[in-house]
C-alpha cells in the first residue's frame, strides 16, 4: 500500500512541518505532562498543582528570552493547547510567532496485555481523527504518541505480541494524524529499567524499529511527513557491565543504519530518566558517530530539563521562581543544542554507564 490518499498539497504541508522540526542545532521541548504527572513534580517541591501555576510555568518554557534560538518545536498537553499567555495570546500562536512549531499529545490510556507478564499497549485510537481535527484547528501542527516497552529477559519481555501490537497502533495513529494535517511523531520508548546489556538493548530496539517502519509503510503512512522520537539505546540501569558514552553512541547509530528510513528527516531522542549531562553526552556521542546517515539527530526532552528547574522552587513557600528558572532553562537548551551538533563537552566519564562500579559497591 502507498500513501496515495494524500494530495500533493497535503504532502507539501506535512513536509514543511518536518523540515522545521529538522532544523540543525534545535530540538523539541516536551511540555505534555498531564495534570496528574506535573502535579507530582510540583508536589515534590512545594508548588500547588493549580491550573494557573501550570499555565504560568509553561508560559516560562515558551517565552524564556532566546529559547527560540534552540527550539524548533514544543509538545503541549491538550489543556495547554487552549491556554493563553499573560497578554491573551493563545500558546500555539505565541509559539508559532517564535518559529517554534506547536504540537500536542493526545490523551492515552495504558492497557496490560493478558498473558504477557506485564507488556502493555496504549489505548486512544477511538475518536482520534475527531480530536486531531480539533487540535489542528487550535493551531497544532504535529502530534506525538508514546508506546512504552520494557526489557525483562527472565519473563520473555517484550513479547512479539506486544511489539507488533504497539507498532501497529503507532502506524494507525500516524495514518490518522496525516489525514487530518498533523505530522505524526512516533515514539517507541524502550525503558532503561532492567539488567540488560547494551547489546541486548540494541537487538530489541532493532526489532522494534524494524517492525514500526514496516507497519508504517504497510499502512500507507507518508514517511517524509513523519518523524521519530526514540529512546537513546542504553544498557539497563542495573546492568553490571560498563560502557562508555562513545560505545553507546556507536550502538545507537548502528541500529539507525539498519532500520531508519532516509525519507524521515529527524530523530529526536527522549531523555527517559537520564540526567541532563548523561543525555547530552550520549546525544553528542551519537552525532559524532553518525558519519553515513543523512538525518538530523536531536532532542525532545522533558524531565532532563524540568526537574532541575523545579528544584529551584524548593523552600520558596510555594512560589514559582520563574526568573531563575528561565535563566537556567536557557543554559540547559544551550547544552542540548551543542549535543545535537556533536559539540557538547562534558566532564570526564560523562555519559558513561558505570556498571562495574555499582557492582563493586553492592558487593
Amino acid at each position: 500500500m502507498t500513501s496515495t490518499f494524500l494530495t500533493a498539497a497535503q504532502k507539501e504541508a506535512l513536509e514543511r512541518t518536518t523540515n522545521a522540526l529538522s532544523t540543525r542545532g534545535k530540538g523539541i521541548t516536551a511540555c505534555d505532562e498531564s495534570a496528574g504527572t506535573i502535579g507530582k513534580r510540583f508536589d515534590a517541591v512545594g508548588i500547588a498543582n493549580t491550573v494557573e501555576n501550570r499555565r504560568s510555568y509553561r508560559q516560562m518554557l515558551f517565552t524564556a528570552p532566546g529559547c527560540e534560538d534552540y527550539l524548533c518545536g514544543a509538545i503541549l498537553d491538550p489543556e495547554t493547547l487552549y491556554q493563553k499567555s499573560d497578554d491573551g495570546t493563545l500558546f500555539p500562536q505565541l509559539l508559532a510567532d517564535r518559529n517554534i512549531v506547536p504540537g500536542v499529545k493526545p490523551h492515552l490510556k495504558v492497557y496490560t496485555l493478558p498473558g504477557t507478564h506485564g507488556d502493555t499497549v496504549m489505548q486512544g485510537l477511538d475518536s482520534l481523527a475527531v480530536r486531531c481535527k480539533e487540535y489542528y484547528e487550535a493551531g497544532a501542527r504535529f502530534a506525538k504518541w508514546r508506546s512504552p516497552i520494557e526489557i525483562d529477559k527472565s519473563k520473555g519481555r517484550p513479547t512479539d505480541l506486544a511489539i507488533k501490537s504497539n507498532m501497529s497502533d503507532l502506524a494507525r495513529y500516524a495514518l490518522i494524524c496525516q489525514s487530518e494535517g498533523l505530522v505524526p511523531i512516533v515514539e517507541p520508548d524502550v525503558s532503561l529499567a532492567g539488567k540488560h546489556t547494551l547489546e541486548e538493548a540494541a537487538a530489541v530496539n532493532t526489532k522494534v524499529l524494524a517492525e514500526l517502519f514496516k507497519q508504517m509503510i504497510d499502512h500507507g503512512v507518508y514517511m517524509a511527513g513523519a518523524t521519530l522520537k526514540s529512546n537513546i539505546i542504553n544498557p539497563g540501569k542495573e546492568c553490571p557491565v560498563s560502557y562508555t558514552a562513545k560505545e553507546i553512541g556507536r550502538a545507537n547509530v548502528a541500529v539507525l543504519e539498519e532500520t531508519f528510513p532516509v525519507a524521515m528527516k529527524t530523530a529526536n531522542y527522549l531523555s527517559g530518566g537520564q540526567t541532563l549531562e548523561d543525555a547530552a553526552a550520549r546525544l553528542s556521542a551519537i552525532n559524532k558517530a553518525n558519519i553515513k546517515g543523512p538525518w538530523n539527530l536531536s532532542f525532545s526532552w522533558s524531565a532532563a530539563f524540568q526537574l532541575p528547574l523545579l528544584e529551584l522552587c524548593k523552600g520558596k513557600e510555594g512560589a514559582l521562581q520563574l526568573d531563575a528558572m528561565s535563566k537556567l532553562y536557557i543554559e540547559e537548551l544551550e547544552t542540548a543544542s551543542a549535543a545535537s551538533k556533536g559539540e557538547y563537552s562534558c566532564t570526564e566519564g560523562g555519559g558513561d554507564h558505570k556498571g562495574e562500579r555499582k557492582r563493586k559497591l553492592e558487593d
